[in-house]
């Protein structure tokens, strides 16, 4: 588990564009985070480091967006799904395409429905506003690059929350 405390919107930023940098076809992310806590934040910066030209935002009222750049991004938002067959019937495994990222924020909503091998970020806001990102999937932690790209953002490893 990689462990990034985050003092600023720019920083979360920073986060998400070093995985976008190092995010491989077929990664699936799965954001887990209440309102407000940083997960479309998280999404623009992803979204920089795939280099997408367009703005990012929170896909609440169509459920997903596709964007195309260095990988195609679709990010979806299963805050208004209640299951996995939800998921499924609103086009979900065409949103989890091999060939590019998938981003889903209210992920818990549709958890039996995302791929083995789905990346976990948990947000966690501290009382002084700093967010905690908790990274979990071999996915990310063995990506080229990845724990470079960390490195230069002041991320701490952490292997005692491990279950």
């Amino acid at each position: 588990m990689i462990v990034f405390d985050s003092p600023s919107p720019d920083a979360s930023a920073a986060l998400g564009e070093a995985i976008g940098k190092t995010a491989a076809p077929g990664l699936v992310i799965a954001f887990r985070g209440g309102l407000g806590s940083g997960k479309t934040t998280l999404a623009k910066g992803i979204a920089r480091g795939l280099a997408v030209p367009d703005e990012v935002t929170s896909p609440t009222y169509t459920i997903a967006s596709e964007y195309e750049g260095r990988l195609p991004l679709r990010h979806v938002d299963a805050y208004r799904l209640r299951s996995a067959t939800e998921f499924e019937d609103s086009g979900g495994e065409l949103w989890l395409a091999s060939d590019g990222v998938c981003l889903v924020e209210w992920s818990e909503n549709v958890e039996g429905a995302l791929p083995r091998g789905t990346v976990t970020i948990s947000i966690e806001i501290a009382g002084d506003g700093t967010r905690r990102f908790r990274i979990d999937g071999a996915a990310l932690e063995d990506a080229p690059g990845f724990r470079a790209s960390l490195a230069a953002l002041a991320v701490r490893e952490r292997t005692e929350d491990r279950p």
